[in-house]
């Protein structure tokens, strides 16, 4: 798929780790605040399809199996028009996740800290993306237990088994 004037197609090896949230003090060190939804046109593990929309803007994103401990997988996304994310959440299998993106910089690096919505309240999570699996950073206060290679925080595993009805 050719890439459209202003539109940018990124091919990349995503290395990330993810982690339980304490408390809400990352909202007050936030430097952005975004309401995003994601829907997913597949979930299988070794190919994963996900459409998001996001203010203005939308993506489609394909990502490859997880390797190297749950941190380290092969990423496609490609920028689309905002319409064409809406068709195609239409098209996703059920059920969408909403959630409130806050980017927090903290020790040189940003962390997106995801506060998710509906099915999946009471769940807040935080990424970072790192050069290495196994690079060093300072860890903020409200950095939680890590869950890097647990299945069942994937987005795509929390649209067909929500949080809400895990057994906690």
């Amino acid at each position: 798929m050719p890439a459209r004037k202003g539109q940018a197609l990124t091919h990349m090896t995503e290395i990330e780790r993810k982690f339980l949230v304490k408390g809400t003090a990352y909202r007050e060190q936030a430097h952005r605040r975004m309401e995003m939804v994601q829907g997913f046109l597949s979930r299988d593990p070794l190919r994963t399809i996900r459409i998001r929309r996001m203010g203005d803007r939308g993506w489609i994103t394909v990502k490859g199996k997880t390797t190297d401990g749950g941190t380290t997988r092969m990423e496609w996304e490609y920028e689309i028009p905002p319409a064409e994310a809406d068709a195609l959440l239409r098209l996703c299998l059920p059920d969408p996740i909403r959630k409130v993106r806050y980017e927090v910089p903290f020790g040189g690096h940003l962390f997106e800290v995801d506060e998710f919505d509906g099915e999946n309240r009471g769940l807040v999570l935080a990424e970072i993306e790192l050069t290495s699996s196994d690079q060093a950073f300072d860890k903020p206060e409200w950095l939680g237990q890590e869950v890097t290679g647990r299945p069942e925080y994937y987005n795509s595993q929390l649209s067909k088994n929500p949080y809400s009805q895990w057994n906690k």
